[in-house]
């Protein structure tokens, strides 16, 4: 009953690759006495065959079917602590803050294949790419810097997206030494988690058919970066590294509670059309995959260009349309009430506000002169002071650098601003900014007691943290949250 779901998932995992063996001790004498006290029987010839058989039936059959029963229990409350632990991670990766309006280059760094470079517009368009080798064993460090500065030059790039795995450290001490020579830029840190899945699947493949994988991973490491839930959600989230012991775990039940959190996020905040992938549509309220492409094309072809477009794919009807319409955004729409919230059901309400004072607006009053709903009404009126409006614009902003920090600079006491990369049931890893995320444990993220890291962070905030323990050896840090909440 002690034991924490992480650790029993992890017992399973050790049995199943055969590094140890999980043995359930249990109070026999005591138990064997329980049960033949049932039993009482008078006669001595009777009493001893049933102590015989109690004593058979209790080792050979009650105890392997009472210890499968807790391991199965132990289990499966484990797993669905381990999915509410995912779907708490998840909303918050894909809902991150997006970075809008700038041309970024994406990094993809490696040693003996080189960094794969990919440049994308505003609009997470492709431009360009390139392959240098700033690192060992190539070592062309003031060639591949020419190479940047050229980029960033030609297309006016505002910020690098570099990825954290393989030869992201050493790769990202040359961009800091690029940054030096140019003005404007600074770069960000991205999580490369399931970026190789993306790139040599068949969605990758249909939208860059003509780009090596590796570049691919490339433009995708700018793309989180630009718009984290158009491109995250190309990905199984199973894939995105924001759980724990997802492979031990019932996949389907895993599958189908982040298949409902992935779709609350997209519902949440809207999709563009303009940059809509049909894998982003197929997350919409009503759409499946196939009319997700339908629109996607259609779009492309020229025949959407506002919403009461929809209703000419071919396959969705007035159900889907009622269901779909109010979660797309028509930013180039003739009818600017088509890049919000508002669904065509309420236009004709919206139109009538246009006559209102909106900050002074009686929302009782009003809403019996429209014969809407107090409610409805309140969500029309938020929609029309900011059409348009995306609600991760009011999240912290992304952590962008430009400079670099090592374990080296690292000392005890040291007060930083770091980025929530994951939690788990015993606290939360942070990202500082020094190549190795640090471990806030739960008994340090606040002065009270507190049995779940999630009732003080969430995964991706942005918070200041403590040095209070640095182990170069084995690369790790340790942090505290104690005392450093604003006032």
């Amino acid at each position: 009953k002690n034991l924490k779901p992480f650790q029993i998932l992890a017992l399973n995992r050790a049995e199943k690759n055969g590094d140890l063996t999980v043995k359930l001790e249990f109070t026999d004498n005591y138990n064997l006495t329980l049960i033949k006290n049932l039993y009482k029987s008078n006669n001595d010839y009777t009493e001893s065959l049933i102590k015989k058989a109690i004593e058979d039936s209790y080792k050979r059959l009650l105890i392997p079917t009472i210890t499968t029963e807790i391991k199965n229990k132990l289990t499966e409350n484990a797993e669905n602590e381990s999915i509410k632990v995912f779907s708490k991670n998840l909303k918050p990766y894909i809902l991150q803050r997006p970075i809008k309006d700038k041309n970024i280059i994406g990094l993809d760094p490696g040693f003996r294949t080189g960094c794969k470079v990919a440049v994308i517009d505003k609009h997470g368009k492709y431009l360009d790419q390139a392959v240098i080798y700033p690192v060992k064993p190539h070592s062309k460090e003031k060639e591949s810097i020419e190479i940047l500065k050229n980029l960033i030059s030609k297309y006016d790039v505002d910020i690098i997206a570099l990825g954290n795995a393989t030869a992201s450290r050493e790769t990202e001490i040359v961009v800091n030494k690029l940054l030096k020579e140019v003005d404007g830029v600074s770069y960000a840190i991205v999580n490369e988690a399931g970026a190789s899945v993306y790139s040599a699947s068949k969605l990758g493949e249909e939208e860059f058919p003509n780009l090596d994988v590796t570049i691919r991973g490339a433009v995708s490491m700018a793309r989180r970066l630009q718009d984290p839930m158009a491109e995250l959600v190309k990905i199984d989230p199973k894939h995105l590294g924001v759980g724990q012991y997802q492979h031990d775990i019932n996949q389907k039940k895993l599958d189908d509670e982040l298949e409902k959190v992935v779709e609350d996020s997209v519902n949440e905040v809207g999709v563009n059309i303009n940059n809509a992938s049909y894998k982003l549509l197929s997350y919409v309220s009503g759409l499946n995959l196939n009319l997700a492409k339908r629109i996607e094309e259609d779009f492309k072809n020229g025949a959407i260009k506002e919403r009461k477009d929809l209703k000419k794919v071919k396959g969705l009807g007035d159900k889907t349309y009622k269901m779909a319409a109010g979660f797309l955004r028509f930013p180039d729409s003739p009818n600017f009430l088509d890049n919000t919230a508002v669904h065509p059901e309420s236009y004709k309400i919206a139109k009538k506000l246009v006559d209102y004072n909106l900050d002074e607006i009686d929302l009782e009053k009003c809403a019996d002169e429209l014969e809407v709903g107090v409610l409805t009404l309140k969500d029309i009126i938020e929609e029309l002071k900011k059409p348009g409006r995306d609600p991760r614009d009011e999240l912290p902003e992304v952590v962008t650098k430009s400079e670099i920090l090592s374990i080296d600079d690292l000392n005890e006491g040291d007060i930083l601003e770091g980025t929530v990369r994951n939690i788990t049931e015993f606290g939360c890893f942070v990202d500082i900014g020094v190549g190795i995320d640090g471990l806030v444990h739960i008994s340090n993220m606040s002065d009270k007691f507190i049995k779940d890291p999630n009732e003080i962070v969430t995964n991706s905030d942005i918070i200041k943290v403590k040095v209070i323990e640095i182990d170069k050896k084995r690369e790790r840090i340790g942090l505290s949250m104690k005392n450093l909440k604003e006032k």
